[in-house]
């Protein structure tokens, strides 16, 4: 016979996660700002390298 196994997910818990994950994000990119470097993220499933310049960009774009 299977056991069969229940995960209870705690709400607070992962909203904290996410919280930490989009902080992470912002940080890399600042990161990757200061120090000219690119990153790599995954926009809709693909993976894309992203300058600092496109960084840039995109941070200003969203401060205007």
């Amino acid at each position: 016979m299977k056991e069969k196994i229940t995960i209870i997910r705690d709400n607070s818990d992962s909203r904290g996660a996410m919280a930490a994950l989009q902080w992470a994000a912002e940080s890399a990119r600042q990161i990757a700002i200061q120090t000219n470097t690119a990153i790599i993220i995954v926009r809709d499933g693909r993976r894309i390298r992203v300058t600092a310049e496109e960084l840039r960009k995109e941070r200003d774009s969203r401060t205007q």
